[in-house]
Parts: C-alpha cells; sequence; structure tokens
C-alpha cells in the first residue's frame, strides 16, 4: 500500500491494523511473506536492517498487515536507530486502529532486553501481543519446545493478552496458528489502550 518513514504519511487512523514487530535479524519479513503466502511481499535480506520504513500492507478497505522497522541489529548510524525507535514508539503509541502486535524472535535468541521493553510496554498499554518463536526448525522439536514453555513460564501473562508459539517459515511449522491469532484480532471489538 505505502511506505512511511513518519506517521504523517500514514493512510487515515481507521480500520484495523496489525502491526510485526522484531530484532532486525528475526525473521519478520520471512514471517509476513508465509502468513499472506505472497512469496516477495516484504522484502527478505541477508542483510539485517532492511526494513527502515512502516510498511503497510492492504488486505481490504479495512484491514492491513504492518511491518515495523528492525531492531537491534542492523549496521546503521546510531542516530538512525534512534530515529527508527522514535517512529516505533510514536506509532504503537498513537495509532488508534491497532487491534495487536505480532513480536518476532528468533527462537535460538529470545527475550532480549528490547524484545522484554516491547512486551513491557504492550502489557501496560492492554494491546494484545503473539510471540513468533521464529526459526524453529534451526532446533530438534523437543529443544523447541522447551524453549517455548520457557519463554512461556517467565513471561507469565493473561492469555488473552499474551499468546505464543513456534514458527518456522522454512518449514511452514505454525503457520495455520498465526493466521488464527490474526483473523481473532481483526474479528474483536477494539480494546482501549491505557497510555
Amino acid at each position: 500500500m505505502l511506505s512511511a518513514a513518519k506517521l504523517a504519511q500514514l493512510p487515515p487512523d481507521q480500520g484495523y491494523e496489525i502491526a510485526f514487530a522484531g530484532r532486525s535479524n528475526a525473521g519478520k519479513s520471512s514471517a509476513l511473506n508465509t502468513i499472506t503466502d505472497i512469496n516477495g511481499l516484504a522484502r527478505t535480506s541477508k542483510t539485517p536492517g532492511r526494513t527502515q520504513l512502516i510498511n503497510l500492507f492492504k488486505l481490504d478497505d479495512e484491514r492491513r498487515l504492518v511491518d515495523l522497522p528492525g531492531y537491534g541489529y542492523a549496521k546503521v548510524a546510531a542516530s538512525t536507530q534512534r530515529q527508527w525507535q522514535q517512529t516505533l514508539s510514536d506509532y504503537l503509541q498513537q495509532r488508534q486502529c491497532l487491534r495487536g502486535l505480532v513480536l518476532i524472535m528468533d527462537i535460538r535468541h529470545p527475550l532480549k532486553a528490547l524484545d522484554q521493553h516491547m512486551i513491557n510496554w504492550c502489557q501496560q498499554a492492554n494491546l494484545p501481543m503473539h510471540i513468533l518463536l521464529t526459526k524453529a526448525d534451526k532446533l530438534s522439536r523437543g529443544a523447541g519446545m522447551n524453549v517455548l514453555q520457557q519463554v512461556k513460564h517467565t513471561l507469565q501473562s493473561d492469555p488473552e493478552l499474551l499468546s505464543i508459539q513456534l514458527f518456522s517459515s522454512l518449514k511452514k511449522t505454525g503457520v495455520d496458528l498465526a493466521r488464527q491469532q490474526l483473523t481473532k484480532w481483526f474479528n474483536e471489538p477494539q480494546r482501549s489502550l491505557h497510555l
């Protein structure tokens, strides 16, 4: 639909949006492409940090998916990193049509400091979050389930506000479950954010 460097460039704040966020190397663009079943929808790259704008993908006249700039890894100037963080913060705090946030975390490196910050912010704002533990194909099934249980135990949260699953773009693990969560959010009444 469009790419925006700042909130003022976004379409009117109406309808329903679900945003995708995560570290620059966690597989966010690949997850978006796999969930939508559209290769190349979100640009993937071997170089982390390629998503530098807010990218909106229109599903229909009311519903959009939003690819937010990655955080925490990209080899860019510190000033650019700060600008991305401010844009991300502004979007999450001000966008009233936001229905939920899909947080992408590499299963081999979950709950980094910036991930934890994002989780805490969503919980304080009463914004539903669904965590995809991506690259699950890099671990055995048993090891992946252990990480899933550890993350669930660490976060211990209201299941209405926070859900977690294993996901692999390569093996298509967890795609149906992720799609069910997005459908649920698009069909739920708007939750009031407490900022």
